[in-house]
């Protein structure tokens, strides 16, 4: 196994356009609550998605359990969103946070062994009031680089993502960030809709380019400079920009949806919407 991203099977639109070799992926936890693991990860398959993203899962028998319904289903983990970052961050100047934060990377990195996934989600650092920007670029990258041994061993890629945590503000800033390393179990995790605030993510896909393990899927409509957070294709996201950007990159990972959880219907029209943007229909 390689540091490469697995690619899914490219097919025709039927809108004309080459479909991107992108595979659609989904949240674990946008699936029904009331449902089992199992039916979960069936319904998932039903609605048409090709891959699932799950979040940490310390409780052994509950991972395991993760394991048999995508076994079960052939529905693949492709990626572990790792929980603790947030909460724990690897910049906070206390060394117990910073601890906490590397046994959640830690486990990360397990689940994502044990599920054959990929990538593990982790959000580098926050700058506050109480942590600089330059302290946050040095904390979490001396964190980082102690990490990444095990992400070898593990065949694992620790997939930095972009979010409104007032760190890595622009997409050459983000592609020095994972440079720094120099190593391929370092790379981006691209969240489309995480940029629209200050940047054009058509902009930072071609900036970014093969350092992008993953994508994640979502929209917003600004209203007052403020984002409200709605449903793929109904914000104002340039979605046939993003696909010219992706098809140019040559990029043949995941995408995830990122969004709000519901019912059957939604979930396939939500899986609907990811392959018109997939086709740029």
């Amino acid at each position: 196994m390689t540091a490469a991203a697995v690619a899914a099977p490219s097919l025709q639109a039927q809108s004309g356009s080459k479909r991107l070799p992108i595979r659609k992926a989904v949240l674990l936890g946008m699936l029904p609550k009331s449902l089992t693991i199992a039916d979960k990860f069936a319904l998932a398959k039903d609605c048409g998605f090709e891959a699932m993203e799950c979040g940490t899962e310390d409780n052994q028998a509950t991972a395991e359990e993760i394991k048999a319904a995508s076994d079960k289903v052939k529905l693949p983990i492709h990626s572990v969103m790792n929980r603790d970052h947030w909460q724990y961050p690897l910049s906070s100047p206390d060394p117990t946070v910073v601890a906490k934060s590397v046994k959640g990377m830690e486990t990360s990195i397990a689940n994502a062994k044990l599920w054959g996934a990929q990538t593990v989600l982790l959000v580098p650092a926050v700058v506050n009031p109480e942590v600089s920007y330059k302290q946050a670029w040095d904390r979490s990258t001396a964190e980082i680089k102690k990490m990444i041994p095990l992400a070898a061993k593990s065949k694992v890629i620790i997939a930095i993502e972009e979010v409104w945590n007032k760190f890595l503000l622009s997409p050459i800033e983000f592609a020095n960030y994972v440079d720094q390393f120099k190593s391929p179990w370092v790379k981006a995790y691209f969240d489309v809709g995480n940029v629209v605030l200050y940047g054009y993510p058509q902009d930072w896909i071609r900036t970014l380019g093969p350092r992008i393990a993953k994508l994640h899927l979502k929209d917003f409509k600004f209203a007052k400079r403020q984002a409200e957070f709605v449903n793929l294709r109904d914000g104002e996201i340039n979605w046939k920009e993003i696909y010219k950007a992706l098809e140019e990159i040559g990029y043949k990972g995941d995408a995830t949806v990122e969004l709000s959880g519901g019912d059957a219907d939604y979930l396939k029209d939500v899986s609907k919407r990811v392959d018109m943007i997939l086709e740029s229909a």
